[in-house]
């Protein structure tokens, strides 16, 4: 295995596996060659800590990539047949041994941007404040004499427009400054970070958690009452029936607790946190939307619930909070810990939310442009995993 190559391995693999990080594990990690020419990047679908060196990774010629970003025929292109075009420019630029079927990250364009490692995360403490309203307030407060200047981008549907997004507010901030950004917070979506050394770069990863993580209320331990094994039975039972009534379809259910949502459904505006629409693209891709609260189980409760979801044209959610019990979390059983993990994260970023003016949520317009590459890509595009 070439170095540049073991190098992508190595920072995927350390940052994919803590949760805190990368919501499901996923994010998009991309090295270039001494040289510049190519780039090796995450592919599409594959989880950060399960890449190795003979898989989930495309080498790219940078040249090529940053073509498309200079190509008018694409910027003026219908954005329903835009990410087509692209994801077909990205094979084009693919110079490995892998077949089509193994596509790049849909961010390879911004990765050849910046410097030699890139690391782009979705961590729980950064999401906080990238889904807040006053989140950009916060983060210009909290690095302010930090000797990092980050840059904020404001919300841009994921792969194409991000990246030209992301050009636009990287050339304004070296007009300023003399040089690219090393830390740019992404609204609603996360936080990228740059580097012409993998030690640094990661370096720069944990000193940015860390940071955000400064001036949360870190979720605690909660005192719950033991709940009755028969009840738990009982109401995992009903919400898989109630889901076959209201979609013709049978979905595993299983009943999970831990310290953040027990933490979460202890404050006293959990419900209202849960009515908001989704924050991130994750959330809306795992799990199907924003979790159903109910406040005081009962089953026509549920029912009116899920029929007014599926009226609206949506999916039934995955994750359904009945308090006192705790989470409720239904797909297929091989996912459910994925969806688990996602739901819980997405939680405590509603709640770290609250502390920066409330959360900013995705508009109609942009959960539509992520519904689409999830009815049009959803093992393609995005590995049935996110928009990565």
């Amino acid at each position: 295995m070439n170095r540049t190559l073991a190098e992508l391995v190595r920072i995927s693999n350390e940052v994919g596996a803590d949760k805190w990080l990368v919501l499901g594990g996923f994010g998009n990690t991309s090295v270039k060659t001494r040289d510049g020419k190519y780039m090796y990047i995450k592919a599409s679908g594959t989880g950060l800590k399960d890449m190795t060196s003979t898989k989930g990774w495309r080498r790219l010629r940078v040249e090529a990539v940053l073509a498309i970003l200079k190509d008018r025929t694409i910027a003026v292109t219908d954005g329903n047949k835009r990410q087509s075009q692209v994801s077909s420019a990205l094979l084009s630029a693919a110079d490995d041994e892998f077949d089509r079927g193994v596509k790049p990250s849909i961010e390879s364009c911004f990765h050849a941007m910046f410097g030699r490692y890139v690391i782009h995360l979705h961590p729980v403490a950064v999401l906080g404040y990238a889904c807040a309203r006053d989140g950009k307030k916060a983060i210009d407060r909290l690095f302010k004499n930090r000797n990092l200047s980050p840059v904020w981008v404001p919300y841009a549907n994921p792969g194409y427009m991000l990246a030209k997004r992301i050009e636009k507010v990287a050339a304004g901030y070296e007009r300023q400054y003399g040089r690219l950004p090393a830390v740019l917070f992404l609204q609603n979506h996360g936080v990228v970070v740059t580097a012409d050394n993998a030690n640094t770069a990661l370096q720069l990863v944990h000193r940015v958690i860390r940071l955000c993580e400064s001036k949360l209320n870190q979720p605690k331990p909660v005192r719950t009452k033991p709940v009755d094994e028969r009840t738990i039975s009982e109401l995992t039972s009903c919400i898989g029936d109630v889901i076959f009534e209201a979609t013709g379809k049978r979905m595993q259910v299983e009943y999970f607790t831990d310290d953040v949502t027990a933490w979460f459904m202890a404050r006293k505006d959990a419900g209202q946190l849960c009515a908001g629409e989704v924050v991130t693209p994750d959330e809306l891709v795992y799990a199907r939307g924003r979790p159903v609260w109910i406040d005081k189980w009962r089953r026509k409760t549920l029912i009116s619930k899920l029929n007014r979801r599926i009226a609206a044209g949506r999916k039934p959610p995955a994750g359904f909070l009945v308090k006192p019990y705790g989470l409720f979390v239904a797909g297929p059983k091989n996912a459910l810990p994925l969806l688990k993990d996602v739901i819980s994260n997405c939680l405590a970023i509603r709640a770290f939310a609250a502390r920066f003016g409330g959360i900013r949520p995705l508009n109609k317009r942009q959960r539509q442009f992520i519904i689409g590459l999830i009815e049009k890509n959803s093992t393609a595009e995005t590995g049935g995993s996110g928009c990565v």
